[in-house]
């Protein structure tokens, strides 16, 4: 993959020194250099994972049209998940090794894919209801503020946690601080299951993300405050001066010689170690190209860029920098830099070769993803680009995964990935079919017919439902 990560910092090389097994290096930890005892300890999560699963029970669904997340669709399938893990997946029993006892779902007529992944959210960080007590993801005191870190402001009751399952079988989302500034912060990874804390539904083993923005909003934000950057040509001098701050800060960690910690720098060397991933805002195509030139010029990868409308513009260079794009279906017009957003923007993407990937930024967006990636199917196919229904899949399950870091883990329904399936009550790209059930990890956390698992939030409770009302 063409990165422009540091070789020696980066998590493969770091466990090669550790276990000795690339040539001429040490074979234990009293061995390893300094640079990377450093970089070890400097990347370490203050704030590690409390997540524990769900208990789960063995499960077998039959019949089902099958989406698994890769392009793959299986007709009259069966998914198998043991131990919270996808065990099986085929087109026959045949062959899998099913426990007497497993739960047995008859899928015929239904659909199965992976859970729902939003590479785009701020839920908690602007958590429902929508007043300005709980607006807590820009921190709008500087044009750079990477020392801030966005689970420090989820709230876990946020009812749009359940709302996105159940309503967008989404088992997976990426909580970024807001687009006012030119470095935004860090994002993090969450299941959107109930927890009394952040850390109880953060995801295991996901990467932070360091959220940039481009364009016309840090300009501004700080243009309209008389201060710098007010212009394009600002951002991208704010930018650059940054990044030689981190770069010198990095380069001093590693030779042994820094004074005190700076959390905004540890996040930015962080990102030039290639732990920390790039996800940047950003519309124009032009600037999107500045952008990689510039992860060039410092040594970082972009992952992702976000909203994206142009990039139907320069799909060639997005795939060759193997950078996703994550778009909405038809978003336009809302600012200038939106104006050229086209509905056939994923369609052209995917034509070229490039990473799509379908995101919200929205709490009610999030519950109607399939929708969006359906609309986005259609507008391409109206301009002879004809994306099967699978690859319409990836760009909700797959291709996310790996736009925030999680798709060895999650995203496909493959052999040894997490368990996190959605089954439908039709066509997941039909605007008549919702899920049905959503496994998280093997545990089946939502059920539209079973009252106890309907995923309902604190502000929920005591509703009436179904069944409720006299």
């Amino acid at each position: 993959m063409p990165t422009m990560r540091s070789a020696l910092l980066s998590a493969a090389a770091l466990g090669l020194i550790l276990t000795g097994t690339g040539p001429g290096l040490a074979k234990d930890k009293k061995e390893e250099s300094p640079a990377v005892k450093a970089a070890r300890d400097f990347n370490k999560d203050p704030y590690p994972s409390t997540y524990k699963p769900y208990p789960g029970r063995t499960t077998v669904i039959t019949g089902a049209t099958v989406f698994d997340g890769t392009g793959r669709q299986i007709d009259h399938g069966v998914v198998l998940i043991k131990d919270g893990k996808i065990a099986a997946v085929g087109s026959s029993m045949a062959d899998m090794d099913i426990p007497a006892d497993a739960v047995r779902i008859d899928g015929t007529g239904k659909y199965v894919t992976p859970g729902i992944i939003d590479a785009h959210s701020h839920l908690g960080d602007y958590p429902s209801p929508a007043v300005d007590a709980h607006s807590d993801g820009n921190e709008m005191t500087n044009p750079t503020t990477p020392n801030v870190w966005a689970e420090h402001s989820v709230w876990p009751q946020d009812p749009g946690f359940s709302r996105a399952m159940a309503n967008g079988g989404v088992t997976a989302l990426l909580v970024l601080p807001g687009s006012g500034n030119l470095m935004g912060g860090r994002g993090v990874v969450l299941k959107p299951v109930s927890a009394r804390t952040m850390q109880g539904m953060k995801f295991p083993g996901a990467p932070y993300s360091l959220k940039m923005a481009c364009g016309e909003n840090p300009k501004r934000v700080y243009g309209s405050k008389g201060r710098a950057p007010s212009t394009r040509m600002g951002n991208l001098a704010v930018n650059r001066e940054t990044w030689i701050k981190a770069s010198e800060y990095r380069a001093k960690r590693n030779a042994g010689k820094l004074e005190s910690r700076d959390l905004a720098m540890e996040t930015l060397a962080g990102v030039l170690d290639g732990e920390i991933l790039v996800q940047n805002h950003c519309y124009r195509a032009d600037e999107m190209a500045v952008v990689l030139d510039m992860g060039k010029e410092f040594g970082y990868h972009v992952s992702t860029f976000h909203h994206a409308v142009e990039a139907y513009k320069i799909g060639d260079m997005l795939k060759a920098s193997d950078t996703c794009s994550a778009v909405w279906a038809d978003w336009w017009g809302f600012k200038m830099e939106a104006y050229d957003a086209i509905p056939e923007n994923a369609g052209l993407l995917y034509k070229t070769g490039a990473c799509v990937v379908i995101h919200s930024d929205d709490e009610n967006g999030i519950q109607r993803l399939n929708q969006e990636a359906a609309k986005a199917q259609g507008d391409a196919r109206r301009i002879g680009v004809v994306v099967p229904d699978g690859e319409v899949i990836r760009w909700l399950t797959l291709n996310p995964a790996k736009a925030i870091g999680i798709d060895k883990l999650t995203g496909s329904l493959e052999v040894g990935k997490g368990g996190d399936v959605v089954l439908w009550n039709g066509p997941p790209l039909s605007v008549y079919s919702r899920p049905e059930k959503v496994w998280v990890d093997g545990a089946l956390l939502y059920d539209n017919q079973d009252r106890k698992r309907r995923a309902v939030s604190d502000f929920e409770l005591g509703q009436p439902g179904e069944g409720d009302v006299k």
